[in-house]
């Protein structure tokens, strides 16, 4: 082979990866946008990651409280909108808007603030009453993240990192935090929990994501049905006694699909509407079907999947018209179980330098079959 060959062949060659990388960087640009969304009253500034697929769906995530604040999709005749609550203001979130964030060190309660871990007692700050709830006065949800895009043409996804200090809002060890949402081509937003702490301590993370599948008025006629035949029983304060209680046949009934609206009356002498813990069938750790939501007028539909033991439906229950109606929007908290750190035959919230933590779950967007088809 002749130098000057030789030396085509390589001119030739490095053009073709040249022009394959090019491609593969403009694949990733093209999926993951950042931009300012603001600065904080501490003068740090906040970036946001706008994640878009082939299909036009959108989602808009910010490092304060690794928080998503938009979730664009379409409806039966392909008009999108955002189906998610949010504000394109970092004052608003700041000041504590219904957000889509992050929330730990320990979602959900945990009574009297204090648990026990290899027989020594901890006690964590108490923003409840006597309780603790969503870990603390200044829970995840409430702190910058630092965000970084995954570069991979493949997909459009962002990793947020926090270091959670030793002591922080009580609990125990130095925790390494990271949550990557990922968006698929098939409408699917993915959130991948992890956890690594240097000493046994305590996490439950979920994302408490206001969803309104019209993105307008309330969720009363959204159909829902829920993968649980039984719900932790909980007293006056919405903590669980260590026992369990069969839907069937009542109000937390949701096995078989039918509108939110259709009984939550009934709860409201209880908690104003829904705020309970459902047990999710299946293998903990395993990723299964937990939830399913249809809103016929839009036509639009969201299935939940997770490896978590529960999750927590929530119905906005405080919303009052300023500005977002009552039971404007419903959650869906994948989750460990509320105060499991007090109850041993609960699945183990305990994280060890051996044990990380993992957590997976997908929010599915789709249309109803037969507008589909």
């Amino acid at each position: 082979m002749s130098m000057m060959f030789r030396f085509a062949l390589f001119f030739i060659t490095s053009l073709s990866f040249q022009a394959s990388w090019s491609h593969a960087a403009w694949a990733v640009e093209s999926r993951v946008a950042v931009s300012t969304f603001g600065r904080m009253q501490t003068g740090e500034s906040v970036q946001q990651f706008t994640l878009t697929n082939d299909h036009g769906m959108k989602v808009k995530l910010i490092e304060f409280g690794a928080t998503v604040t938009e979730v664009l999709v379409p409806d039966k005749s392909g008009k999108m909108a955002n189906v998610l609550l949010g504000s394109d203001s970092i004052e608003a979130y700041e000041r504590g808007v219904p957000a889509g964030s992050v929330i730990g060190r320990y979602a959900n309660r945990i009574r009297n603030a204090r648990f026990s871990i290899d027989g020594k007692e901890f006690n964590v700050s108490k923003n409840a009453g006597q309780n603790h709830i969503h870990g603390g006065q200044k829970h995840f949800g409430k702190l910058l993240w630092k965000g970084a895009a995954s570069i991979d043409p493949d997909t459009a996804a962002v990793t947020f990192r926090y270091k959670s200090r030793d002591g922080e809002e009580g609990f125990p060890g130095n925790l390494d935090v990271a949550i990557t949402y990922t968006l698929t081509s098939s409408n699917e937003l993915v959130l991948d929990y992890t956890a690594t702490t240097d000493q046994p301590t305590v996490v439950n993370l979920t994302n408490h994501a206001y969803f309104n599948l019209s993105g307008t008025g309330d969720v009363l006629d959204h159909k829902l049905q829920i993968e649980s035949d039984e719900t932790t029983t909980v007293d006056k304060s919405l903590i669980p006694n260590g026992e369990f209680t069969r839907v069937e046949g009542g109000p937390l009934d949701f096995r078989q699909p039918r509108t939110i609206g259709a009984r939550i009356r009934e709860l409201y002498d209880a908690a104003n509407g829904y705020d309970h813990n459902y047990v999710i069938r299946g293998e903990v750790g395993t990723l299964r079907n937990a939830a399913r939501v249809v809103d016929e007028k839009s036509g639009r539909t969201l299935e939940c999947l997770t490896t978590e033991p529960g999750v927590q439906l929530y119905t906005s229950n405080g919303f009052n018209g300023k500005p977002y109606p009552k039971h404007g929007a419903f959650c869906l908290e994948t989750q460990h179980y509320p105060d499991s750190p007090n109850h041993n035959h609960f699945p183990t919230t305990i994280v060890r330098p051996d044990k990380p933590f993992q957590s997976k779950t997908i929010f599915r967007f789709g249309l109803v079959q037969e507008v589909a088809e």
